[in-house]
């Protein structure tokens, strides 16, 4: 029976991927933070561990009590706001914390396979869609960022090629899920709306809603991740759609799925959408606005495609609905 550590198996990516490797046979570890547990979403046969990256004696207590043949890392500060707010944190957890982690999985089992969650925030801004050789942002001041560029560089490709390691960073794409908690845009967009349908809030604010993104769904991406570990060689992958939606097309879609109707007016910052009574419903927040990006960044997951023989399952619109209905049934419950 192989056995597998997730870090993070709280958070949206550690709790499919701890599903999806109980259905395959695997024994499964988790590590989470003791200081603020969040177990809602794993499943019962996972053994629990308790420790952060911050932590070198809690990492090799965890790598030691698991011997895992095969580990995924998802712990790390992963919303922007707070990376910015705490950039020496993020670099201490999303940096540091990979290579405690790296070093001691090889020290307990040199074949262990190690799969490092990397992010698309490390690509310049490019007209074309994005693969694993494009430009990486270096002179970035995104601390999430920079951290997740070095922990590639120094650790996933430093030792892949000086230690024949079976290292891989999946460079992600936004995902999104029931699970996903609320401080992100998307599960405030279907939370929010589902809430005014309801009559228990009034108007959504958000900041640009031309704004566009490459949004998948969580449990598609953490199969590839899985097919990632499988392959014969080790090596980088993007992980993503290939397609771009807009903020307001997340909307319309939510909006139809809740049998809700929504007209726009005004532009930019000065946009409104109106419901059936001529209601604001949705409104722009000067403090959350940023102007469009240039190049909105799309990534090409040819290499997925064709060396792990994977593709998205979830359409952006189903992936919307198993938002929507799962926030319609929790928040009716309240």
């Amino acid at each position: 029976m192989k056995k597998a550590l997730i870090t993070g198996i709280g958070g949206q990516d550690g709790s499919y991927m701890a599903e999806l490797l109980l259905k395959k046979g695997y024994k499964v570890f988790g590590l989470v933070q003791k200081k603020d547990p969040n177990l809602k979403n794993i499943p019962s046969r996972v053994k629990i561990l308790f420790g952060d990256l911050k932590d070198p004696g809690a990492i090799s207590k965890a790598v030691k009590s698991s011997e895992p043949d095969e580990v995924y890392n998802f712990a790390g500060i992963s919303d922007l706001k707070t990376a910015f707010e705490f950039p020496e944190q993020t670099m201490e957890v999303n940096y540091y914390g990979v290579g405690r982690l790296l070093d001691e999985v090889i020290k307990i089992n040199p074949k262990a396979k190690f799969l490092q969650a990397s992010s698309s925030e490390i690509f310049s801004a490019s007209d074309g869609d994005l693969d694993e050789n494009s430009e990486r942002a270096w002179s970035t001041d995104n601390p999430y960022a920079k951290a997740k560029m070095m922990a590639d560089r120094d650790f996933i490709q430093h030792y892949r090629k000086a230690k024949a390691t079976f290292a891989c960073s999946a460079i992600l794409f936004n995902h999104e899920s029931p699970r996903r908690p609320e401080r992100f845009v998307t599960r405030k967009i279907t939370s929010t709306l589902v809430k005014i349908k309801l009559g228990l809030a009034e108007c959504l604010e958000l900041g640009n809603l031309e704004s566009r993104r490459d949004w998948g769904f969580a449990g598609d991406y953490v199969e590839a991740m899985w097919k990632m570990l499988q392959a014969k060689k080790p090596q980088d992958y993007v992980i993503a759609t290939g397609k771009t939606h807009s903020i307001k097309e997340f909307i319309e879609i939510a909006i139809d799925i809740l049998s809700m109707k929504i007209s726009w007016r005004g532009e930019g910052i000065k946009t409104e959408g109106l419901d059936e009574m001529g209601r604001i419903i949705v409104k722009v927040n000067p403090d959350f606005y940023r102007p469009n990006e240039k190049y909105p960044k799309m990534g090409n997951p040819v290499r997925a495609r064709k060396v792990l023989d994977w593709k998205p399952k979830v359409s952006f619109k189903q992936l919307i609905k198993t938002m929507v209905e799962d926030d319609l049934l929790n928040i009716s419950k309240r």
